[in-house]
């Protein structure tokens, strides 16, 4: 006779081993408060997966009443970037009725774990999911719980994604520092920051790499994190390794612009006058510098337009996608307008 699927967290509890209060803090995301072991959360998790149970199991057949609460989960809210998303989101959200709440996660895997499945507790009606680490283990928690759900700044294979073209970005960026130092060397070309492992990093290193291998030159790749300090840490090691700035600096994001300028005002500025400096990420401070720099603006507003649209469209159930890129635009300092990289919201080729 076949075993009767577990219908309530007691049926749970009874498999587990544990009690149905630790079972629901398990499921919930909230056993750290109840400073439960890993290992025993870990053990009913496993459980509940293999059963096809979960704690909003109840809540999942009353779905069709709609909450009004739409979720995202986002690395961290002090980056103009980041910042500028949540806006654009929460904005959109309330103009569509909705009700926006955004938990940041900083990059930790535990963390996005967690705030997923917190947020899936409180029934909310979707979820987006920026910047992410593992976004297919997150695409399989929102699909075990029939959550529409949709990627910003993050591919998945397994849900709609939306994030800019950050290859071409790069290469335009490159191009324009490198027509601007045009006899500069192999030691003189420098990509500064990230997480290579990330693929909005890796995809600016290809950028960069093919703007170089176009100008049948070659550089340089330091990736050192997304932080200040460690980029500015790494860019004072460089300078004291070679004596001198590099002649082309392309800064992978804007906080380790941040970095890379804590270290700049420690040089005299003749120093820094040799530099052809360049960020992929965009702050207006940029054009109050002494010699303002050319940035690549994201466009965060079209980002979350295009994601709401495929959550609108019910795309998210589908089972295999390829991500759409929205053109990031170039901002040169000397233009009052920008330059858009190319047409945007394609599909990747």
């Amino acid at each position: 006779m076949a075993e009767t699927k577990p219908q309530t967290i007691y049926d749970i509890a009874r498999l587990a081993e544990a009690s149905p209060s630790t079972v629901s803090a398990a499921l919930n995301g909230n056993w750290k408060k109840r400073r439960i072991a890993r290992a025993t959360v870990e053990r009913i998790q496993r459980i509940a997966s293999e059963h096809g149970y979960s704690a909003n199991q109840q809540a999942r057949a009353l779905r069709t009443a709609k909450s009004g609460l739409v979720g995202m989960i986002l690395p961290q809210h002090d980056n103009r970037f980041f910042s500028s998303v949540g806006q654009c989101f929460s904005n959109e959200a309330r103009a569509r009725g909705g009700l926006p709440a955004i938990v940041s996660t900083r990059r930790e895997r535990d963390q996005e774990v967690e705030a997923v499945r917190q947020l899936i507790s409180y029934s909310v009606d979707a979820l987006m999911l920026v910047g992410t680490t593992h976004p297919e283990e997150l695409s399989a928690i929102c699909r075990a719980e029939n959550v529409p759900h949709v990627f910003v700044d993050q591919p998945c294979q397994g849900a709609p994604s939306v994030v800019t073209d950050n290859r071409g970005g790069a290469r335009a960026l490159a191009e324009i520092l490198l027509q601007a130092a045009p006899d500069a060397g192999e030691a003189d070309t420098v990509f500064l920051g990230g997480n290579a492992d990330l693929p909005a990093t890796s995809l600016r290193i290809l950028g960069y790499q093919d703007a170089l291998r176009s100008a049948g030159r070659q550089g340089r790749v330091i990736a050192c994190g997304y932080r200040r300090a460690p980029t500015r840490d790494a860019l004072t090691r460089e300078y004291e390794r070679r004596g001198r700035l590099p002649e082309v600096l392309l800064v992978n994001s804007i906080g380790c612009l941040e970095g890379v300028l804590e270290f700049l005002v420690t040089l005299p500025l003749d120093e820094v006058d040799q530099c052809q400096l360049g960020s992929f990420d965009f702050d207006p401070f940029g054009r109050l510098l002494r010699h303002p720099i050319p940035m690549v603006r994201q466009r965060a507003d079209e980002l979350i337009r295009v994601a709401y649209d495929h959550l609108d469209g019910g795309t998210w159930s589908r089972d295999s996608f390829d991500p759409i890129i929205v053109a990031p635009e170039l901002i040169l300092p000397d233009d009052d307008h920008f330059t858009r990289v190319n047409q945007p919201a394609l599909p990747v080729g």
